[in-house]
């Protein structure tokens, strides 16, 4: 699963990277230590404005939600089971880049779990990259308040993510940059599930 990750990158770096504006310069600020519990807005690129880098909160809240508490189940959402759940079935057609430069993951090194290893886990030189995910817009019933919503895909284990996620063994579908622009264009899904991957590297976190 992926539920920390981090976006270190300038707005400059992934304006520069990923061909988009900035949406609210005033939002952006750059974190090493994301928690998806926390439920923060981070960097995104929908498929409806490709051109603009905006802010949602990690999160996904379904549109016939009545409040907000189901985000705490909706920070992943397995590819193999997208079109089965009521939580993302309206969503798999709005799909998002979600940006970021690295995300961390916990090695079991005993049977139980009592003791773990962390791992930071991105791409070489520490270069941003996009999560595959599904965003929507939420209206909250109390106030009517938008709110910008997603989650990021899982699937499969790579070998090389089984060793590091060694019990649940799952990990987020990271796209190749050739890729970006197709999963936002309606890629079949099933495409960009396991073995689909990019080289990854990881380094102990202490």
């Amino acid at each position: 699963m992926c539920f920390h990750s981090k976006q270190t990158k300038s707005a400059v770096e992934l304006q520069n990277r990923f061909k988009a504006t900035l949406k609210d310069p005033q939002l952006f600020s750059p974190q090493a230590q994301i928690n998806g519990f926390a439920f923060p807005a981070t960097p995104i690129i929908t498929a409806q404005e490709p051109t603009l880098i905006q802010h949602a909160h990690w999160g996904l809240i379904p549109a016939w939600a009545k409040d907000e508490s189901i985000r705490q189940y909706t920070l992943n959402a397995k590819i193999e089971t997208l079109d089965e759940k009521p939580s993302f079935r309206e969503a798999v057609s709005k799909r998002c880049l979600i940006l970021a430069n690295g995300f961390y993951e916990w090695q079991w090194l005993d049977a139980k779990g009592k003791t773990k290893q962390a791992y930071e886990i991105g791409l070489a030189d520490e270069a941003p990259f996009a999560f595959a995910g599904l965003y929507t817009q939420w209206l909250c019933p109390q106030t009517g308040d938008p709110r910008t919503t997603y989650t990021i895909i899982t699937t499969q284990a790579s070998p090389f993510m089984a060793t590091i996620h060694n019990t649940k063994k799952r990990m987020p579908v990271i796209l190749a940059p050739a890729d970006e622009t197709r999963w936002l264009q309606q890629a079949p899904i099933a495409g960009f599930g396991f073995p689909y991957a990019v080289a990854l590297e990881a380094r102990k976190v202490n």
